[in-house]
């Protein structure tokens, strides 16, 4: 399968909110600007293969790029568990256009004149929707939903992006989409289109490419259904602003940070990112918590001991291949022997490649000459669609968007030491957290070490929670 990575313009207004009479909200009709829309529009071709097809689609939105298929359709939404290689047991969260597509899927039949979305969530909604909110709402019997959203719960997780870009390709689909992240399971979550390209490519057809995601970390999950009222994921949304709230002042911590999964643990996750690895690069990840009270010079005396003695036993292992190969070429050794001897003694000594992700507090010492800036920079640049006007990028209504971190490298001892900054606020490490650990995998890091920053009742939490989830090892 050949996958395409297309440009779009995630700036661009395709469509709005309008109020109707009766209605309490302004958010419960989503409409096109312009509904005939041509039929070479990516998003058109998108939303066409949506319906039409059971290839997921990948596609931006404000938090991360998410892989979407048509929630309805058990072959569609099968599509995503084996794209993913994803767990069957781990339910999807379905994205819906505005408030009438909700109350379509809560009451299938139209049989009630009641607002069938819960009084726990209308507030909620009215604040935070469209945004990084899932809401967890019961599915009715019979179920418009394809068994496999749910992973056999009697429950559902659903949210309205905020991205008119998403809010288009959901309209124009014309049914709920089921989208998890568009990563293979257990890798870092995809905050640009190119990570999805690294991850996917080969097991989907399209991606959407829209630039930098604005969040960088999932949205919030919050189960309103029971008392109190809980977070089952910390995301986009804090607990603080959720307490803010009226009926969600009580609202209670209702996960772990480290995998909840066990021997004889055979219970479904409440919500996506509860049960199993994930977030983890290949590198193995070192998070030193805040209150760990380690400093980056902690960390870099550590590295450079690490690295001497590596060297050393380097360079021990060399000159064994080559006393091997003098003894091979004194013994006359056939010519093809001799070269294969000097060649592993060529390959003995590796490099060494380690990650250092400062976030605060943490200094970069000047390790070496050779100590370089880089700057990563990632283009925000919006792609023009073909029949429409450029703009400009548009502000996320949570965080703005960052351009680039900064990256030092240098060679000590033989090996090669990558330093990146990505704070000094949780949302701006919240934006770069995915990217910076991906760029690291990229450069070959065998070692990557993360200064934790603080989870109190901000994104931070949601920083520190994908953390502790992809360290193999965490210093308290």
């Amino acid at each position: 399968m050949k996958t395409r990575l297309v440009k779009v313009n995630r700036a661009a207004e395709y469509g709005g909110f309008f109020a109707r009479m009766g209605q309490d909200g302004i958010i419960d009709t989503w409409k096109l600007i312009h509904a005939e829309r041509s039929e070479q529009d990516p998003v058109v071709e998108a939303a066409r293969c949506l319906r039409d097809t059971n290839v997921p689609v990948a596609f931006p939105t404000e938090t991360v790029y998410g892989l979407g298929a048509d929630a309805t359709r058990s072959e569609a939404v099968q599509g995503i568990y084996r794209a993913k290689n994803r767990p069957a047991d781990n339910p999807l969260i379905i994205h819906v256009c505005d408030l009438d597509m909700l109350r379509s899927v809560l009451v299938p039949a139209a049989s009630s004149t009641e607002d069938p979305i819960p009084a726990i969530y209308k507030e909620l909604i009215s604040r935070f929707w469209p945004g990084p909110l899932t809401i967890i709402l019961p599915n009715p019997t019979p179920s418009k939903l394809a068994p496999e959203v749910t992973s056999g719960l009697s429950t559902f997780g659903a949210r309205m992006p905020h991205s008119s870009l998403a809010l288009a390709l959901i309209k124009l689909a014309g049914v709920p989409i089921a989208a998890p992240s568009a990563n293979a399971s257990t890798r870092p979550s995809p905050t640009t289109a190119q990570h999805v390209l690294e991850d996917l490519n080969g097991r989907i057809e399209l991606i959407l490419d829209g630039g930098p995601c604005d969040v960088g970390v999932e949205s919030t999950v919050v189960d309103g259904l029971c008392d109190p009222p809980v977070v089952l994921r910390p995301g986009g949304i804090s607990m603080e602003q959720l307490r803010s709230v009226p009926g969600w002042e009580g609202v209670q911590k209702a996960y772990k940070d480290q995998s909840e999964t066990g021997k004889g643990d055979t219970a479904a996750p409440r919500a996506p990112g509860m049960k199993y690895k994930h977030y983890s690069p290949r590198a193995k990840v070192i998070l030193c918590e805040v209150k760990s009270k380690i400093t980056g010079k902690d960390v870099y005396n550590e590295v450079l001991r690490e690295a001497a003695a590596k060297e050393e036993k380097a360079k021990a292992k060399e000159q064994k291949a080559k006393a091997k190969e003098q003894r091979a070429k004194q013994a006359n050794a056939e010519n093809d022997q001799t070269a294969e001897t000097a060649e592993t003694a060529s390959k003995v000594k590796k490099q060494w490649v380690v990650g250092v992700i400062r976030t605060d507090e943490w200094t970069s010492p000047r390790l070496a000459d050779q100590w370089e800036e880089q700057k990563r920079h990632i283009d925000t640049t919006p792609a023009v669609v073909e029949g429409s006007e450029p703009a400009s990028p548009a502000p996320s209504r949570v965080l703005g968007e960052k351009l680039n971190f900064k990256m030092w490298s240098a060679d000590v001892e033989g090996t090669t030491i990558y330093d990146l900054f990505i704070g000094p606020g949780p949302a701006e490490v919240a934006q770069d957290l995915f990217s910076a650990l991906r760029e690291l995998d990229a450069r070959g890091a065998e070692t990557i070490y993360v200064e934790g920053i603080h989870d109190h009742n901000d994104i931070g939490a949601a920083v520190m929670n994908r953390l502790r989830k992809a360290a193999s090892e965490i210093r308290k």
